[in-house]
């Protein structure tokens, strides 16, 4: 059914989101001080591509014993940074896809899936995409690890 999904979300214009977000990555790589923002980028191209297996999943909850300070701080920046020279452009063209492909009842569950990837782009720095299972496994043994 994933797959039935996924090409579904590229025929009725995921293709678009995705190129929107390969060119934020080659411009991420082109201007060297935007360097930090390029695995950020090619994660959510990656999601892009194929929404649905796959989830946007924080690296702390991943890696939990590798929170730092330092590390957040600088991810808060580089989002800020990434907000404003990008992340707004690529919101309002997953909005726009989600609602065209909201017209038809087909598309429905790519649509709700470009509206998870809006919120997501707004705030990309620090999120590795990974499959739904890992995503699961990691936010249990985060809960185990909390009680």
């Amino acid at each position: 059914m994933r797959t039935v999904l996924n090409i579904l979300n590229f025929i009725l214009g995921g293709f678009l989101t995705t190129f929107g977000w390969l060119f934020a990555t080659l411009v991420s790589i082109v201007l060297i001080f935007t360097l930090p923002l390029t695995r950020s980028c090619w994660e959510i191209t990656k999601l892009s591509l194929v929404p649905f297996g796959n989830e946007a999943v924080h690296v702390d909850v991943l890696r939990p014993d590798s929170k730092s300070a330092f590390l957040n701080a600088g991810g808060t920046f580089l989002n800020i940074f990434w907000l404003i020279f990008f992340g707004w452009w690529l919101c309002v063209m997953h909005i726009s896809t989600g609602i065209v492909q909201c017209l038809s009842i087909i598309g429905i569950p790519t649509g709700l899936a470009h509206f998870k990837l809006a919120a997501i782009s707004l705030w990309p720095v620090g999120r590795r995409v990974v499959s739904v299972e890992e995503a699961q496994a990691a936010r249990e043994a985060n809960a185990r690890r909390r009680y």
